[in-house]
């Protein structure tokens, strides 16, 4: 199995029981080892109180990027830390592409960036997460 084969497997099966980016209307655009792209069309219900998306909403999306990269290589792998600046805000009818990357990988602990972007280009927050690997994989696959 290539590493590219095994990313999109690993995605796979952590999309089939991903209830809480599906329902918050999210697509997996991309994934590839260590990397992995996920966009979300903002709609009235993802807007807060001043008619702009909410910042959970623009964190839920990150975050679900930076899931899908660090769980690229069949190891389950979790959160450990992570934090969000918000720059610009994502507005109704914009789709939001959040675009996530490896910046380092050792043993058990990762760190990604994931950049949230407009279709304008325009970047719209920046996250940055900590990841942990646990035990299991995403599918049987013996070494």
């Amino acid at each position: 199995m290539t590493p590219q084969e095994r990313a999109e497997k690993s995605a796979a099966a952590m999309w089939a029981d991903d209830g809480a980016s599906q329902w918050l209307g999210m697509s997996l655009d991309h994934v590839a080892p260590g990397a992995a792209v996920l966009s979300l069309e903002i709609g009235p219900q993802h807007l807060n109180g001043h008619g702009m998306c909410h910042g959970g909403i623009i964190y839920a999306l990150a975050d679900s990027a930076f899931a899908f990269a660090c769980n690229s290589y069949n190891r389950q792998v979790v959160a450990q830390q992570n934090s969000i600046t918000y720059l610009s805000p994502g507005q109704l009818g914009e789709r939001l592409t959040a675009t996530a990357r490896e910046v380092a990988l050792s043993g058990r602990s990762g760190i990604y960036d994931v950049s949230v972007t407009a279709p304008d280009g325009r970047v719209v927050a920046e996250f940055r997460g900590g990841s942990r690997q646990i035990k299991g994989q995403h599918f049987e696959e013996t070494p």
